[in-house]
């Protein structure tokens, strides 16, 4: 009798133990008004050209970077906004007209779930180029110095702990403005990245 009191009470106390875990991982995510979130990372993007004379275009894979940071306004509702290192272009007759860009999103971003561990964010990204070739050849003087874009995306962050989180996200560009220089054909920037970051809370 007693053995199954004793029992009984272990239960209760590891169940007990065992909400307060839960509850702790599944609301530390919520950020208070104020707190800023700094994300370095790294991605693999695929890009393509869209618009005129571009039928035979393919897409253009490659590497991009940078940090990120989130200002929230409360537990829901962030600015993300940043620095981004973007590779775009595209491949076309066995040769890549590669396009670098430094990137500075402009994003509302919401954070939504039980835990707010997921976000959606959009909004508009200028970009200045950094670099234009065609195998090893400088294209600069073809292709505007400036874009802007939509951009938007979806990510899921993994708590480590209460200031340390790992970033998971999707992010897509779409081009607004021309980027030829010369000429009146119309071209557009597009493409999407899979990212990883390291999300540090202040």
């Amino acid at each position: 009798m007693h053995n199954s009191k004793y029992f009984t009470m272990k239960k209760c106390n590891l169940l007990i133990v065992g909400l307060m875990f839960t509850s702790s991982v599944f609301f530390a995510q919520s950020r208070e008004a104020g707190t800023i979130e700094i994300i370095p990372f790294i991605g693999y993007s695929s890009s393509n050209i869209a618009g005129d004379y571009t039928e035979d275009f393919d897409a253009r894979s490659a590497f991009n970077f940078g940090a990120i940071g989130d200002y929230y306004f409360n537990e829901r509702w962030s600015f993300r906004s940043g620095l981004a290192y973007n590779s775009m272009g595209a491949s076309f007759y066995g040769a890549d007209l590669k396009l670098d860009y430094l990137n500075i999103p402009l994003n509302a971003n919401w954070h939504f779930g039980g835990t707010r561990k997921w976000n959606l964010n959009f909004g508009l990204t200028p970009g200045f180029l950094m670099n234009a070739e065609v195998e090893g050849e400088d294209f600069k003087d073809y292709i505007e110095s400036f874009q802007l874009a939509l951009s938007f995306g979806i990510g899921y962050k993994i708590e480590i702990s209460d200031a340390f989180s790992i970033l998971v996200d999707y992010q897509a560009l779409a081009g607004m403005t021309n980027i030829n220089s010369e000429g009146s054909d119309t071209n557009l920037n597009y493409g999407s990245s899979f990212n990883a970051g390291a999300v540090f809370a202040f």
